[in-house]
Formats: structure tokens, C-alpha cells, sequence
């Protein structure tokens, strides 16, 4: 690798790490590139601004995670029928790959996205929506379909509630862990979050 690639790298591997902590309003360039140990012209010759950083620390993740979602979603529309549960377990697998693609992958993916909504980075939004427009749709026609009795402004409220609910779980999934274990005793992984949140979702979704 050369050592301008060297260079991207330690200042997305600085950003990442400081934006899951802090969140990305309280991550100042001189911060990222302090621990990256980069001086500013650099983050500026490879980014350009703080919101590509942004994007560019998210887009390593999604370009890993969103096309394997896109396969479970067509695998799932193929089929006749399917619940909401389907639909929200064909988002795990793709999800828990990632720590194959980073150590603790999942996790970080998971605490990035939620950070990346509670600090109203609306620039995230859209780059995530538009760069992946053909997921989202599938995702919105599995939902409609494993929902045929419920009107299109009941699912609208729906979604974004388990929007809501999704976001606080993958911006607390830290602290929630500790709790949890602390509580409850034994180890909790990403693995247990997610298998607790899906029947909940998959419920206040499809309810009646």
C-alpha cells in the first residue's frame, strides 16, 4: 500500500473509532487528526470536509453490508409468503458478517449508524438512501408484503417507530450490553441484542 493509501487509512481508522465514542458532532478534525497522528492538510487532501470523512468511514461498512442485504431481500421476495420476523432476520446474517469484515464489525457498524441519527446528520441520510436506493425498496416491498392488511399511513408510523427504537438500540448497544450483563449475568453479544429486537419489532410492526 502506499503511503498515501497509509495515510487514508489511519485517519478513517482514527475518525471511525472517535465518531462511535463521541459522535460526529463532537469529533473535531484537529481531535481525528491528533490520533491519527496526520496533520490537517492531509485529512483535507484526502476528504475534504468533515462531512465526506462522514461518509466515507459509513460507506466502508455499507459497501460490505448492503449488497448481501440486497441478496437475503430478493431470496425473501422470491417466496409467497413471509412474516415481518422474515423480513427483519434477513437483516442479521448480513449484519453479523461484518465482524468477519472487521473485529467487532457489527457492533461498531451498529453504534456509527446510531450516532449518524441522533446527530441529525441529514447528509448521511441521504447519501445512505440514494447510493442504496434499490435495498430500500426491496425492503419496502417485503414489508407491504408481509403486511397486506395494514394501510400505507399505518406502516409509514410503524416504521418510524422501529426506526426510533432501532437507532436508540444501536447508539446505547454499548452501555445496553453492560447493563444487561450486569443484570442479568452471562455474556451479551450483538448476536443476543438482535435476537431480542426482532420479535419486539416484528410485533409492534404487525400488530393489529
Amino acid at each position: 500500500m502506499s503511503d498515501k493509501g497509509k495515510t487514508k487509512n489511519k485517519i478513517i481508522d482514527a475518525a471511525e473509532a472517535l465518531f462511535a465514542e463521541n459522535g460526529f458532532n463532537d469529533t473535531s478534525l484537529r481531535t481525528i487528526t491528533s490520533h491519527a497522528g496526520v496533520n490537517l492538510a492531509s485529512v483535507n487532501y484526502h476528504f475534504g470536509d468533515k462531512k465526506t470523512l462522514v461518509r466515507a468511514v459509513l460507506a466502508q461498512y455499507l459497501d460490505e453490508f448492503m449488497p448481501k442485504l440486497e441478496v437475503e431481500l430478493e431470496l425473501l421476495l422470491a417466496q409467497e409468503q413471509f412474516s415481518m420476523v422474515d423480513v427483519f432476520q434477513s437483516i442479521k446474517k448480513p449484519l453479523l458478517e461484518l465482524d468477519n469484515f472487521k473485529p467487532n464489525g457489527a457492533a461498531m457498524f451498529m453504534q456509527l449508524i446510531g450516532r449518524g441519527y441522533t446527530d441529525v446528520q441529514g447528509h448521511l441520510r441521504w447519501f445512505i438512501t440514494s447510493r442504496y436506493a434499490n435495498v430500500f425498496t426491496h425492503f419496502t416491498q417485503a414489508v407491504f408484503r408481509a403486511n397486506p392488511n395494514l394501510d400505507p399511513q399505518t406502516l409509514f408510523w410503524r416504521l418510524h417507530f422501529t426506526l426510533g427504537t432501532t437507532i436508540f438500540s444501536m447508539a446505547s448497544s454499548v452501555a445496553l450490553t453492560e447493563i444487561a450483563e450486569n443484570d442479568f449475568g452471562g455474556k451479551v453479544d450483538t448476536e443476543t441484542m438482535i435476537d431480542f429486537l426482532i420479535p419486539y419489532l416484528s410485533a409492534g410492526v404487525s400488530a393489529p
